[in-house]
């Protein structure tokens, strides 16, 4: 049994207002591919499909366009599960339809842990892979608020809450394989934050419970899992350095702090000892042999002493467009554009001014070292501009704690526009913020 792992796809995320439906497009064609040359049986998106509860319709597009064309690849099954950016009504809304294309979509948890488990069956109508799809669970998923209590407390029960559905899910998995009397694989889904885990600057990774991050350990998933996929961290990794606990990591970069990072896909193979590897003909139910377990409690509950093997390689995802973070003095900064230019590089760039000098200029001199070129300059953050426009009252002000008008008033005061030309400038600072306050999320 083949399966690939992906997750975070953030399918419809803009940077910096600049859309991204062509790189979307570009990462799920190739997903296509690849899930065609490596014979991938089954496909897991581990959260995250989309950027926002309302995607676009082009992203609603691109989505659906890959689930047609991998129905008509050699891919058996698609396991979807929602992350905590998405809309489980939305996601869940073709679910009976999408049934029909052999693509599972689970969206909200249940109180009944046998709707989470979903038992896939190979070409021969052999049950040979079972799959706990457990998708993020929120904070109503997981306790009841009582008066009092501590955010300590809170906490508490929210990583019990976790690790209590998920002991019920695989006891649910379990049982499944008692009733069908034979040993199956079983994998499980996850969209949460371990304990350990480490993130990226700007990669848009959210708080999930109570304000801060509910890490779990990686004991709340059984040794009767062959592999666990997990989705809402950007950074591709492994939990505790076990090799079958993994976060795929997104596939592309949500920002410039991931800009570095080679992004990957994760490729299972479980098999018994004896079978070939991706062979979707291989019944676990049908194998009376005793095979060396690599997991001492692999399937306790099973009759047979049968543990199939797991192995994970990672598959490298192509860059399809090049982000660059460039931070320095305006030497450093023009240095590396020139070099950019020089290479007739298209990249997107960010500019992050930090030297001593003020430098009130800054964009027009962006603007010039790029002219006529491919490079883009997405962001220029002034940092020395920013520290002298924010004289804090007080030592808790920061610039996400004041309002954005009183931000405009204060970047006028600094730049000591004249009063006559101020209220012009404010009613087109007001037509911009209404323009974003009025778009259309579900229009292209």
């Amino acid at each position: 049994m083949r399966i690939l792992h992906t997750s975070d796809l953030h399918i419809g995320r803009t940077l910096y207002g600049r859309k991204r439906y062509e790189e979307f497009d570009a990462f799920l064609q190739w997903l296509a591919n690849t899930i065609q040359e490596e014979s991938v049986e089954v496909l897991i998106i581990a959260g995250d499909v989309f950027d926002t509860s309302t995607p676009s319709n082009r992203a609603q597009e691109l989505y659906y366009q890959f689930l047609c064309r991998i129905a008509s690849s050699a891919c058996q099954h698609v396991i979807v599960v929602a992350g905590n950016h998405d809309s489980p009504s939305f996601l869940e809304a073709p679910r009976e339809l999408l049934k029909a294309l052999n693509v599972h979509v689970v969206g909200e948890a249940s109180e009944n842990p046998s709707d989470h488990v979903i038992v896939l069956r190979n070409s021969n109508d052999t049950p040979n892979l079972i799959v706990c799809a457990v998708p993020y669970l929120r904070d109503r998923d997981l306790r009841v608020a009582e008066a009092g209590e501590s955010i300590a407390d809170k906490q508490r029960k929210i990583v019990e809450g976790i690790a209590r559905t998920y002991a019920n899910v695989t006891a649910a998995a379990q049982q499944k394989c008692a009733e069908f009397n034979c040993s199956i694989p079983i994998v499980a889904t996850g969209h949460l934050f371990t304990a350990g885990g480490f993130t990226a600057d700007g990669d848009g990774v959210r708080d999930l419970y109570v304000g801060s991050l509910a890490h779990v350990t990686a004991s709340i998933f059984s040794e009767s899992l062959s592999y666990v996929a997990l989705g809402h961290l950007h950074v591709a990794q492994m939990v505790n350095g076990i090799q079958t606990i993994r976060y795929s990591g997104s596939p592309l970069p949500m920002g410039f702090g991931e800009a570095t990072q080679q992004k990957s896909v994760c490729v299972v193979e479980i098999c018994s000892p004896t079978a070939g590897l991706s062979n979707s003909t291989t019944s676990y139910c049908d194998s009376s042999e005793s095979h060396s377990a690599s997991k001492a409690s692999f399937f306790p509950s099973t009759p047979n002493n049968f543990c199939p093997t797991t192995s994970v390689r990672t598959l490298n995802v192509p860059l399809f467009q090049e982000l660059v973070s460039v931070r320095g003095n305006w030497e450093i900064i023009a240095t590396k554009l020139h070099e950019l230019v020089q290479i007739n590089s298209s990249a997107w760039v960010e500019i992050v001014y930090d030297g001593a000098e003020i430098v009130g200029d800054l964009s027009e001199r962006v603007s010039s070292a790029t002219k006529n070129s491919s490079v883009t300059v997405l962001r220029i953050l002034n940092t020395r501009v920013i520290t002298n426009i924010l004289q804090r009252s007080n030592e808790y002000e920061t610039l996400d704690s004041i309002e954005p008008r009183d931000v405009f008033e204060r970047c006028l005061n600094q730049s000591k526009v004249p009063n006559e030309q101020r209220p012009e400038l404010r009613l087109a600072y007001q037509e911009v913020i209404s323009s974003l306050q009025q778009c259309d999320s579900n229009a292209e």
